[in-house]
């Protein structure tokens, strides 16, 4: 007798008893494990209990017969390959299962021989298969995720996680620091899923006001209200079918908290001045630099909404996480400018990449691509060989204190807690500190001022994403037009 290959399962399908014995003990001393059923249906339920390779199956039986046993495993689209075992006079019938897509027949009696190359063909098969899928999900991988950079091993996990919860429906919530491509991830996980072929609907709630909210969300129809001159369809509604995507969602007030998750509960919408609801089908992913564990305690975020929006988890690492991307990165943004804007390709000197590779990098891939533009501006030859100043100048941001700020998944998903000194935190320089942000606010106003206003515009030239520019302008107290602005680009 050969040696059991416990790996292998052929679940053999017959009601003669007789012939589920002889088969039986032929898999057996062929040294695979063996499992039977009388008759169709308990063939499905093994089918659906167990991880089988191969399926002998007969083709008269009672319950279902293996014609609709076949059927349903092409409908389920299990990957087990059937071999069918039928009597001389059902050839016709055994031809008509060939072309369902069942591997081979064999008559009765089933002669060992015969029996065994073709199980060993259909392996052999199955495996072929297997590798095809994998390579295939390889290349749609490197497709669906071509505009993410990097082969650290942080980033490759990430990488993989997205590729498992793109193949299912769940809600997906982002965390991550701003400027680690938080969008860039969304946008690959909606590519990769069923949904792919509807709508991509973007939110950057930090921008929405309460007064604006229905309006924006659920949409509004005319004569409405004043200056409702057209019927409006709302983000909700614009992603029906496809997915739409939550961005800086911690920075979403209460008032609009409750009404976004009464649209996740019941997917219907409302517009504005109408009274029918209209049910619409879409995908949220979320994405948010906040701490929602210190949010929901504060009560500035609903824990009732944050469950809703958390069925999946995905935490994208800053760059100080994954510095062997940063390089990798680097290179790419330099040639990307040099190719925009027809200039002679340059190279960065190891110093420089050292240089780079050391900075904790608190603004992340943003940051990063600004500098390396900088950089290709001021450069004098071929060779950048020196890095503009603002990186010496937001040197003092010391490697713990960037770690110990960088935002982190709620408690419940962490693996550990540091205990905290507040001496470890405290600057060693308050000056510089001072100085820092007398700095960035002299850079917001001069830009702000200098884009008459306009918060979009303004983030671009800063290098940051619109919703930072707005918690900025907050902090500082430099709201003048504030909501008009928001009101207009709206």
């Amino acid at each position: 007798m050969r040696a059991r290959t416990t790996e292998t399962t052929v679940l053999i399908a017959d009601d003669s008893a007789v012939m589920r014995t002889l088969i039986n003990h032929i898999i057996q001393r062929l040294g695979y494990r063996s499992m039977v059923a009388e008759d169709g249906i308990e063939c499905i339920k093994k089918l659906e209990e167990h991880k089988i390779d191969v399926l002998l199956l007969d083709i008269n039986m009672p319950g279902k017969s293996g014609i609709e046993v076949l059927s349903y495993i092409r409908e389920q689209e299990m990957s087990v390959p059937v071999i069918m075992i039928t009597a001389l006079d059902d050839i016709s019938q055994a031809v008509q299962c060939i072309k369902m897509g069942a591997y081979e027949y064999l008559t009765k009696p089933v002669e060992k021989d015969r029996l065994e190359i073709t199980v060993k063909n259909a392996l052999s098969e199955l495996s072929l298969r297997k590798k095809v899928q994998r390579l295939e999900k390889e290349l749609v991988q490197k497709d669906i995720f071509r505009k993410i950079l990097g082969e650290s091993p942080a980033l490759k996990t990430c990488i993989d996680q997205a590729m498992h919860v793109m193949e299912t429906d769940v809600n997906v919530l982002i965390n991550g620091e701003s400027g680690t491509g938080k969008e860039l991830f969304a946008q690959a996980i909606h590519h990769g899923s069923k949904r792919s072929k509807g709508p991509f609907v973007t939110i950057n709630c930090a921008a929405i006001t309460n007064e604006l909210a229905d309006s924006l969300l659920f949409g509004h129809v005319k004569g409405s209200f004043t200056g409702a001159n057209n019927d409006h369809t709302g983000f909700f509604e614009q992603a029906d079918g496809g997915t739409i995507f939550l961005d800086e969602i911690g920075d979403m007030s209460l008032e609009i908290q409750a009404k976004v998750l009464r649209v996740l509960q019941e997917r219907i919408v409302r517009k504005v001045g109408e009274k029918k609801e209209r049910p619409v089908d879409f995908r949220p992913i979320s994405a948010t630099h906040k701490d929602f564990t210190d949010e929901i305690e504060n009560g500035s975020f609903r824990a009732d909404l944050y469950y809703r929006l958390e069925e999946y988890p995905l935490y994208i690492p800053p760059l100080r996480e994954r510095r062997e991307d940063i390089a990798l990165l680097a290179r790419h943004f330099l040639e990307s400018f040099c190719t925009a804007n027809n200039i002679e390709p340059l190279s960065f000197s190891e110093s420089v990449l050292e240089e780079l590779t050391a900075y904790d990098w608190p603004g992340n891939i943003r940051e990063l691509q600004n500098v390396v533009r900088r950089s290709a501006i001021n450069r004098r030859g071929s060779d950048i060989t020196s890095l503009p100043g603002q990186l010496h100048h937001a040197a003092p941001l010391q490697k713990t204190t960037a770690q110990n700020d960088a935002p982190q998944p709620p408690s419940e998903h962490r693996t550990h807690e540091q205990p905290t000194n507040a001496s470890e935190h405290a600057p060693e320089d308050p000056a510089a500190e001072t100085s820092l942000r007398d700095a960035e606010l002299h850079a917001i106003t001069r830009a702000y001022t200098s884009c008459g206003g306009n918060q979009t515009r303004t983030a671009k030239v800063l290098g940051i994403s619109r919703s930072s520019l707005y918690r900025k302008l907050k902090k500082y107290g430099i709201e003048k037009n504030i909501t008009l602005s928001v009101k207009h680009e709206s």
